[in-house]
């Protein structure tokens, strides 16, 4: 056969060419684990852990096999033991065995993978205190997780579980227990022994009744379930805070004589009727949440509740309310949209176009203000008739809706109702300046300038120590705001459809109660990495900006993996 007729086709570069391999961990990350005892890759790229993470502790590095000296810093084997280890938002499908390599870990964060199972040798762990397994497809808990007696914090909500194993009462200092987002429909009983547990969410799984749980919970999470009742063990939580109970069966409200609850969501369940006895037992009661139930009744012993600052009644069936409501002292929000009211006499006076609604309930003979609340929006208007604060005078408004008309300026009449009212409508209107005056309004708890010329807020604004939240989207910001950076009290800002360029991470941090924040469509041309230690945030909107990174398919991956994205950038 002749040469030039070889049979099959040679690649005559073969010897140049190198195989593909996964992504591998850069030598200067592992070189600084080695001193600083903490390893992130998080969003690498990973299908699995690279072998050489798991015998960082191990294996003598690369630079020891060459003839060099080594300095003072340079002394591989004086390093430290891996004790953090973040693998969040790769694309791992398996944990191996080879784990038990890395016995000092405090911190492992798998959150965010593909994971469908785990090895039992994550139990020889023994020294790990926080474990992040959420938004994975694990439909067990291997039994061996359970012997972790230092986890303090167990995170695995967005998975597929099933079930949970009956040792998992054996995480005898287990603070954190977030099981939300499962197909749980029953609890081991031996959750009950988890003394020390603070915090459990069990939301969003397919649960019909509750194991008798742990008395120092602090907050209970058990909406969107199938509840249709509460172990009377639940009443024996004397440290419990909050607990929210949304989106169940329960017929009745429960019966809960815990002394700390101050939060109690009930809304969207079956509840027909509040009994007095029930009431009698919120004693620390400030927010009540009962909206989308079939309450027809509230009783006169409502009035025993004077903690009680907001109490949401929207979507029921009730037609009248007690005169005893107006006597709760610190009630500053009462909601009562979508009940046929009767009982409540509604008058609309009209002067000139000028239109007041307001709320008046008559028992006894005595004229009782429950609620007023000062309408005039879609007027057109260019100033707010002095008609309107003259029928409203001495009434104790709570709500004044000014939108869609023509203003230039806040109404400076305002002013009259400081010690009443919370909220304020402002939006969609001409407002190029906010007036200091309307500072003095110590009681707002939101503000709505939305669709205004605004380009920026005045330095009296601090004085407002419980605003919670504001709106400022669709106006001519160019920059955050400085003195919202002052106000630790706001929950929530909305700047978007602004022109802002920057934002300073460093001062945003110490919004400790800031959960949401929306800055899209602005012209923030970079992200600084240390927004990610903004750990209070729970929606962060950052759509529409100019920006490269964080990149659109971290951007849907939603806050959790922009804010871990973030932090995995700052530079050590």
């Amino acid at each position: 056969m002749s040469r030039f007729n070889r049979p099959n086709k040679v690649d005559s570069l073969a010897g140049f060419r190198t195989e593909k391999t996964e992504p591998t961990v850069p030598f200067g990350l592992l070189k600084a684990a080695r001193k600083s005892g903490q390893l992130n890759l998080t969003g690498r790229g990973l299908t699995e852990v690279p072998q050489n993470v798991y015998r960082l502790n191990i294996d003598t590095p690369e630079e020891a096999q060459q003839n060099v000296s080594f300095g003072e810093s340079d002394r591989w084997w004086e390093q430290s033991d891996l004790t953090k280890l973040l693998l969040s938002s790769n694309q791992i499908t398996q944990l191996t065995d080879d784990i038990k390599l890395l016995p000092g870990l405090t911190t492992l964060d798998l959150h965010d993978n593909q994971l469908s199972s785990l090895p039992g040798a994550l139990g020889e762990l023994q020294e790990l205190y926080q474990l992040r397994l959420s938004h994975n497809q694990l439909r067990s808990l291997p039994v061996e997780v359970c012997t972790l007696k230092n986890l303090c914090s167990l995170t695995l909500q967005q998975n597929l579980l099933e079930s949970l194993p009956e040792e998992l009462g054996q995480l005898e200092n287990l603070t954190e227990l977030d099981l939300s987002y499962n197909n749980l429909k029953v609890l081991p009983s031996s959750l009950g022994k988890l003394n020390c547990l603070q915090k459990l969410n069990l939301s969003h799984n397919k649960l019909r009744c509750l194991p008798d749980i742990s008395q120092v919970v602090i907050l209970l999470d058990c909406s969107n379930n199938h509840l249709t009742d509460i172990p009377a063990s639940l009443s024996e939580m004397r440290a419990m805070e909050q607990l929210y109970l949304r989106h169940n069966k329960l017929r009745l409200l429960p019966k809960l004589p815990a002394p700390m609850l101050k939060e109690l969501y009930v809304g969207n369940n079956q509840i027909e009727q509040l009994e007095a006895e029930q009431m009698a037992c919120l004693t620390s009661i400030a927010l009540l949440e009962l909206r989308d139930n079939k309450i027809k009744i509230i009783p006169e012993e409502i009035a025993s509740l004077s903690t009680l600052t907001r109490l949401d009644l929207t979507n029921n069936d009730i037609t009248i309310l007690p005169a005893s409501l107006s006597l709760l002292p610190n009630l500053n929000m009462l909601l009562l949209e979508g009940n046929p009211l009767r009982g409540i006499r509604r008058d609309v006076l009209t002067v000139g176009d000028t239109v007041r609604t307001h709320t008046q309930y008559t028992h006894s003979g005595n004229s009782v203000l429950l609620s007023l609340i000062s309408q005039y929006y879609e007027k057109q208007a260019s100033n707010i008739p002095d008609e309107l604060f003259d029928a409203a005078a001495d009434q104790g408004v709570a709500t004044a809706n000014f939108s869609k008309n023509q203003l230039t300026s806040v109404p400076s009449r305002l002013v009259e109702f400081q010690a009443s009212l919370s909220e304020i409508n402002l939006g969609f209107n001409r407002l190029t300046c906010f007036s200091p005056d309307i500072c003095k309004l110590l009681q707002l708890i939101h503000i709505n300038l939305g669709n205004n010329q605004l380009s920026d807020l005045p330095p009296e604004l601090r004085s407002l120590t419980k605003l919670r939240s504001i709106i400022l989207n669709n106006n001519r910001f160019k920059s955050f705001p400085d003195v919202l950076y002052q106000m630790i009290s706001l929950e929530t800002v909305l700047l978007s459809n602004n022109q802002l360029n920057e934002v300073d991470p460093c001062r945003l941090i110490k919004l400790v109660h800031l959960s949401t924040l929306d800055l899209s469509n602005n012209d923030l041309l970079k992200i600084p990495p240390e927004l990610g230690l903004c750990t209070s945030l729970r929606c962060l909107s950052l759509e529409g900006n100019p920006f490269r990174t964080p990149r659109a398919a971290i951007m849907t991956k939603g806050t959790d993996a922009v804010l871990e994205y973030l932090r995995s950038r700052i530079p050590t």
